[in-house]
């Protein structure tokens, strides 16, 4: 019995190590995630020190009315009204903030041609809060995103 005990004890004590690691790795966010509309997969990667994503898959990558691929035709500024949004790098500037945060950075979300302040948090190996809000976090929307294997 106390064989056991050990072995459970140790085990405990491995998995605790390795999620601390996890959620200490700034590295942990780098990867291909489904965004929460299900309706895109952003890669992210890191350059420098900093963590970017840009569109690497769309549900729907061609306009409807069109057949051809989609443009950033929502965006305020016209002269981008032509440039893919696949491929199209819409999440910059993140800094590691410690634990499971990335901060300080912007999303672009071609749906609407808004740029807004983004948090990331790490939820565990596999999810990723996404919020994106003007001014305060407060004021914002979350989206869970879920890595892709």
């Amino acid at each position: 019995m106390l064989k056991q005990t050990f072995w459970v004890v140790v085990l405990v004590f491995f998995v605790g190590i390795f999620s601390a690691h996890a959620q200490s790795n700034p590295d942990a966010i780098v990867g291909t995630w489904l965004n929460g509309t299900k309706k895109g997969h952003i890669q992210l990667y890191k350059q420098g020190d900093k963590y970017f994503g840009k569109i690497v898959w769309l549900k729907e990558p061609n306009d409807p009315a069109t057949g051809k691929p989609k443009t950033d035709v929502k965006n305020e500024n016209a002269a981008n009204h032509n440039r893919p949004v696949l491929g199209l790098v819409n999440l910059t500037n993140f800094e590691y903030d410690g634990g499971n945060v990335w901060d300080e950075g912007k999303i672009y979300n071609p749906e609407d041609g808004k740029t807004y302040s983004c948090k990331l948090t790490l939820k565990d190996a596999n999810t990723l809060d996404v919020r994106g809000f003007v001014g305060i976090s407060l004021i914002g929307k979350t989206q869970t995103w879920t890595r892709v294997k």
